[in-house]
């Protein structure tokens, strides 16, 4: 073989005395060969320096692509630890992982799932928020269907579920449930003037934890205060301009529900620059138990969602879909839990 020609099927086949076919189901993993075949098969390819070609492989139906994840950004704690699980139950797949940021670019984001699509990726996870309208709907449906039909799996980490029918994962958490938990947890401490501090309207996470900060209001018979339901972005700078603004305001009230734990360390901050003392003066609860928030003086009471086994659980389903152990859509909500730290005070 010339130096300079790259290794095939046919060499390591030569090299380890089998056919090409038995080559093929050694590497793909998908058929059951001899220990001293495939042993002889494995030291042949390593003989050789063989590099598996993936587009045939893929082509050929042996299920070797790559699992990608295709996120806003990827500096995002929240949406690091979903990277992390996807990446874990990946490589417990045997399967390589590529990580995506579209910067909230969704015409990069076509291009990605389209990329992804001709590679033959073996699952495309999209996370993150987004306005469940029609052109949304349509947009997540032509993915799905453009994927199916080459074998992939679209898969919906904490983003809206799509029209019925279309093939695709879905895995979120509850939004709507943990809001409601994270709400009652401060009504249940004596707090009726709740400043929410809430995200960007008409995304599906804002609306789902907003409509469980009412949910909460109603069961406990407090009356909603148009003046305390603020929104903004999901980060530092808008919880700590929305609760500065509160204070200098003179606005009434004793607690503050930040949506995402982000926004609750601008809150935090600002509190402190504005001498008001948490828990004693006013207490304080976030969303998502981002690492931070257990570090924060006081330690933040806060929501935890299960990012991670977010991008776990997507991946496992979509593999087990691939490999027929599963149905033809899923949905999969997973449970918050209140983590009680040290910015919350029980009133009377």
């Amino acid at each position: 073989m010339s130096a300079s020609r790259p290794s095939t099927i046919r060499d390591v086949a030569a090299e380890a005395g089998v056919s090409s076919a038995t080559v093929s189901r050694v590497l793909a993993g998908n058929y059951p060969v001899a220990a001293e075949t495939k042993k002889r098969v494995m030291a042949a390819v390593a003989s050789l320096n063989y590099v598996v070609n993936v587009h045939a492989q893929a082509l050929a139906g042996n299920g070797i692509g790559p699992v990608a994840l295709v996120i806003d950004n990827i500096l995002g704690a929240s949406l690091a630890h979903i990277a992390a699980g996807v990446e874990q139950e990946a490589a417990l797949h045997g399967r390589i992982s590529l990580i995506c940021a579209t910067h909230g670019d969704r015409v990069r984001e076509d291009e990605l799932v389209r990329l992804m699509r001709q590679q033959h990726a073996a699952a495309v996870v999209l996370v993150g928020g987004a306005i469940a309208d029609d052109a949304y709907h349509a947009r997540i449906t032509e993915y799905a269907k453009a994927l199916d039909a080459v074998g992939s799996r679209l898969v919906l980490c904490g983003r809206p579920a799509p029209t019925p029918g279309t093939p695709a994962t879905v895995v979120e958490y509850d939004n709507r449930g943990g809001a409601f938990h994270a709400t009652s947890y401060l009504l249940t401490a004596g707090h009726r003037r709740i400043l929410y501090l809430g995200g960007v309207p008409g995304f599906s996470a804002n609306e789902e934890r907003h409509a469980g900060y009412l949910d909460a209001l109603r069961a406990h018979g407090v009356p909603y205060a148009e003046e305390l339901d603020t929104s903004g972005d999901f980060d530092r700078p808008a919880g700590y301009l929305r609760t500065q603004e509160a204070i200098r305001s003179g606005l009434d009230f004793t607690a503050i529900f930040a949506s995402a734990d982000m926004v609750a360390v601008g809150a935090a901050a600002a509190l402190q620059d504005e001498g008001v003392k948490v828990p004693d003066e006013v207490s304080l609860i976030g969303f998502d138990d981002i690492p931070m928030a257990a570090e924060l003086t006081p330690s933040l009471t806060t929501m935890r969602v299960p990012y991670e086994e977010l991008g776990r659980t997507g991946v496992r389903l979509a593999l087990e879909h691939r490999e027929g152990r599963s149905r033809s859509s899923e949905h999969v909500i997973l449970s918050t839990q209140l983590v009680v730290r040290d910015t919350v005070r029980q009133l009377g």
